[in-house]
């Protein structure tokens, strides 16, 4: 049987009241908490950093699970690490060594995922996927969240399920293979049957009005997936 992980994204929560938010989705019945790093240059958008991130980690014993949207990306990884993030993740496309960056987060402590979006080939697992901790499939093009899942995002699920499934194989090894974009309860079986099993969710969630029965909806739609 597969684990199943919900992963609030803060970047839909009321941030006048961060903290009672983040305490709030975990209290619901949430696993993680997503962090949506945007840097105005990589993604047209201007989010949060690590000041933010050492804010909500005493709120929460939840992992948190840092999306870096940035370019460059090594010079913020060792801030990212030192507030708290117990994951952090990256384009390809934000680092000119992706091997390099992927030992960089874990010599920090932290476990390394790596970053698709829509249009961005997989090729890139080719040598690093046995580094990996995490692999994070973007179904929107980053930037802003309340967009509609991209349908396309399902067969780049199933091929990196089978990749991951072959590591584990040889190796053991756990990988989780996240989604990002669109994710909602009536459609988070489908995108569950295609391979993923940690589901980021933002306004589906926050935009809820009842965190705990969302969170349940979309537990019993896995439980029938």
């Amino acid at each position: 049987m597969r684990t199943y992980r919900i992963a609030p994204s803060i970047l839909s929560a009321d941030f006048a009241r961060l903290g009672e938010e983040v305490r709030a989705v975990i209290d619901a019945g949430a696993d993680v908490v997503h962090f949506d790093v945007m840097d105005n240059h990589y993604v047209p958008n201007l989010t949060i950093g690590p000041l933010v991130c050492e804010a909500i980690r005493p709120h929460t014993t939840a992992p948190i699970d840092v999306h870096l949207m940035v370019k460059p990306v090594d010079r913020i990884v060792p801030d990212f690490a030192k507030a708290g993030a117990n994951i952090i993740s990256f384009h390809p496309e934000a680092s000119e060594h992706i091997d390099r960056t992927v030992q960089l987060i874990k010599d920090h402590g932290c476990k390394a995922g790596l970053v698709f979006n829509p249009a961005t080939p997989l090729h890139y697992l080719d040598h690093v996927l046995d580094k990996l901790d995490l692999v994070l499939i973007m179904s929107v093009n980053p930037g802003f969240g309340g967009q509609k899942f991209i349908g396309e995002a399902l067969k780049k699920l199933r091929a990196v399920r089978q990749r991951i499934d072959a590591v584990t194989r040889e190796t053991g090894r756990e990988i989780w293979l996240e989604v990002d974009g669109g994710v909602k309860t009536e459609n988070i079986a489908e995108i569950a049957r295609a391979g993923a099993d940690t589901f980021v969710a933002g306004s589906a969630i926050f935009g809820s009005g009842d965190y705990r029965a969302t969170v349940a909806a979309m537990r019993a739609a896995l439980a029938a997936a």
